[in-house]
């Protein structure tokens, strides 16, 4: 069945692309390649387990093109539209400098004086060069939109050298880590819209954070791009931070993840209420689950999980704040990753980790008879073969979001095998209509995405299939804290999909915290490193001072939220209530080792999965 905006899709056999519209195998699922099938399916009679390559071959697209043609016609595109690009972000950038920037021309007693010379001789001169480049550029756009319009929903990189995770048996528990983060990675000039630059800089030292855990770099340092920082981060300042906040030093403030001798953190692994996890004897089935109307149909109020809670959560919940990013993290989910240089830098590190990534995911062009100048800026790594993906873009944009193709990405992840059965797992992971006004909007794309969700998840199913998770990650851009935030917290979807972090709606756990920082104080000292920032949200001032308040449904800030505030956590991690196997929620962590990279802190949530009985 098609969906609005609805991008082909297919796979690769042998370096030769196959269509989605391959013929299927009766009785193997909607959707599946024969070819596929065939290969993977297992044989009438086994009980045991079925021997089966790893990682399997991949069948996803690895080029964004399907010919050599296209990729040429795409590249001299790009080299005509590459200077009328340039001129115009630095002509930004040159305009909208950043609160760093700012601090560093008060520091120096011609400072400012410089700043207003250099502009006045580099604008003019940028301006020049912009409108020299408009006929190359306006040419490039010709080639360009045809261009994408053949484009690919997305490209896997598959980094043959980086060891995949080893098959698991679901007879034997194991622990996942997922990670979620926006990193922001917009062109340069608008980056500085969020005060925040040097987007190409950024994406490789991100990279090189959410890749802990890969093998050393050739220096033999992993964690060398926070040494040099000294205490002012990445574009740090020497603002004042709070009164007082330096006489503080560390008393009283909340401990942090263990770490080791060499500074690696350590995953705080919780202890359960109940030492004995709560199962479901019938896969995918739960009594207190309530069947969700069909997408577009009127909200349906939140409901907690309830005394029988179908995943053991902790309690009391250790503290989540942590200052390093676990370096056991099996699948990141990143939003804004816009900026084409940026997204090859980043990729380039996170295959150092990660296996297989996606990217390109939602291309530009006109779409819709709206022209994307920006793709969707989604980004998915995995350490475990993906079997199969899509993309499906949102038909409802407005305002500046109208300029990005957002929608949903959704893979379906091989993580092994079980006698004969395949143990999959479901990753989606989206970015909402940001605008705090557009909230209609983005109950819509709650219903697309609830509904898509499903869509993928009955095309790729196959009998026998044993369905260890299915997480939705992503940049939701509303909380449940917000007043203006309270038409899209009731949707249908949280009846489906659980928010560890959410008590109820409205009503936030004990220990959760907001993952918006205040964009506008991010290079100030209390917040300038990993450490400091962990301390700093640590306590009630830092939580107030640092982090994103409670808003009304224009966008001001809410004068009756009470204070000390949480703060805004948009950022989610959920996951399907109901699950098939035993699940216990073992990790749950903001992180703030991107300091002064992003306005938003990484979630990270890890899950204990099994042992099945087969």
């Amino acid at each position: 069945m098609a969906w609005p905006g609805d991008t082909p899709a297919g796979h690769s056999h042998g370096g030769r692309w196959w269509p989605q519209e391959f013929p299927t195998v009766a009785g193997m699922g909607r959707g599946g390649c024969a070819l596929c099938l065939q290969a993977s399916e297992p044989l009438q009679g086994d009980t045991e387990d079925t021997p089966m390559p790893w990682p399997p071959p991949s069948t996803l697209p690895d080029t964004p093109f399907p010919s050599r043609t296209l990729a040429a016609v795409a590249a001299a595109a790009e080299a005509l539209l590459t200077p009328g690009y340039w001129a115009l972000d630095r002509l930004l950038a040159l305009l909208v400098p950043t609160t760093a920037q700012r601090a560093r021309w008060r520091r120096r007693r011609a400072g400012r004086c410089l700043a207003v010379g250099a502009r006045a001789l580099l604008a003019p001169a940028l301006v020049l060069v912009l409108v020299l480049a408009l006929p190359p550029a306006l040419l490039g756009l010709l080639l360009w939109l045809p261009a994408q319009a053949k484009r690919r929903p997305f490209v896997h990189q598959h980094t043959a050298g980086t060891a995949a995770a080893e098959p698991w048996d679901p007879r034997r528990a194991r622990g996942f880590a997922f990670l979620t983060a926006n990193v922001c990675l917009l062109p340069s000039g608008l980056a500085r819209f969020s005060n925040l630059g040097d987007t190409r800089r950024r994406a490789a030292l991100i990279g090189r954070v959410l890749a802990a855990g890969a093998p050393a770099e050739p220096n033999g340092h992993r964690r060398g791009l926070l040494g040099p920082r000294r205490g002012r981060g990445y574009g740090g300042t020497a603002a004042r931070g709070h009164p007082g906040g330096d006489a503080r030093g560390d008393a009283g403030r909340a401990a942090g993840p263990a770490e080791t001798v060499d500074g690696t953190m350590e995953w705080v692994e919780m202890a359960m209420t109940n030492p004995t996890p709560m199962t479901n004897p019938t896969p995918m089935t739960n009594p207190t689950l309530t069947t969700n109307p069909s997408p577009g149909a009127p909200p349906c109020p939140t409901s907690s999980p309830g005394p029988e809670r179908p995943i053991p959560l902790a309690d009391p919940m250790p503290p989540v704040l942590s200052a390093r990013v676990p370096p056991d993290v099996d699948f990141v989910c990143l939003q804004e990753v816009f900026d084409g240089a940026a997204a090859a830098a980043l990729r380039r590190q996170l295959g150092r980790r990660f296996p297989h990534v996606l990217w390109g995911v939602g291309p530009g062009g006109l779409r819709r008879g709206r022209l994307r100048a920006l793709g969707s800026g989604l980004l998915l790594g995995s350490r475990f073969p993906l079997l199969a993906a899509r993309f499906r873009p949102f038909p409802d944009a407005a305002r500046e979001d109208a300029l990005a193709n957002k929608g949903l990405l959704v893979a379906q992840v091989l993580l092994g095998m079980g006698r004969g059965r395949r143990v999959v797992g479901y990753l989606g992971c989206t970015h909402l209509q940001a605008p705090a006004a557009d909230a209609t909007i983005r109950d819509q794309q709650l219903s697309w995405v609830l509904r898509w969700l499903r869509e993928f998840r009955d095309e790729q199913h196959r009998p026998g299939d044993l369905v260890a998770f299915d997480v939705l990650c992503g940049d939701l851009n509303f909380d449940n804290c917000s007043r203006g935030d309270s038409q899209n917290r009731r949707h249908a979807l949280f009846k489906e999909f659980w928010d560890p972090a959410c008590r109820d709606s409205g009503q936030e756990q004990p220990w959760a915290i907001g993952t918006l920082l205040n964009y506008l104080r991010i290079y100030e000292e209390p917040v300038s490193t990993p450490e400091e920032m962990r301390r700093t949200l640590s306590e009630p001032w830092g939580r107030e001072r640092f982090l994103a308040g409670p808003i009304l449904s224009c966008g001001a800030l809410d004068p009756t939220a009470p204070r000390p505030w949480q703060g805004r956590r948009v950022d989610r991690a959920l996951l399907r209530r109901g699950p098939a196997l035993t699940t216990e929620v073992t990790g749950y962590s903001v992180i703030t080792e991107l300091a002064t990279m992003s306005d938003h802190l990484p979630v990270a949530l890890r899950l204990r999965l099994g042992p099945a009985d087969l």
